[in-house]
């Protein structure tokens, strides 16, 4: 049997809801300064959804962080 790696939506759903909330962000002004929908991060947070690259890079840039450490944070929870 082989090993499949995979990657937990809810573990990446609470690094982000953490990261923004370690910035006193509300959901509501993070989702319009990366400019998704406030329901689509909503469902990221919850581990409902994974984000694309896209919408990564989007959420980082718009809480003035480095995507990878985003990555680096979640790497740590796995």
């Amino acid at each position: 049997m082989m090993f499949v790696p995979t990657l937990d939506a809810v573990t990446v759903g609470r690094v982000i809801s953490d990261m923004r909330k370690e910035k006193g962000m509300s959901q509501e002004v993070l989702s319009g300064l990366a400019d998704i929908g406030r329901t689509h991060l909503s469902a990221i947070e919850r581990g409902e959804r994974k984000p694309t690259l896209e919408t990564l890079y989007r959420i980082a840039c718009a809480m003035d962080i480095k995507m990878s450490d985003i990555v680096k944070r979640i790497e740590d929870n796995v």
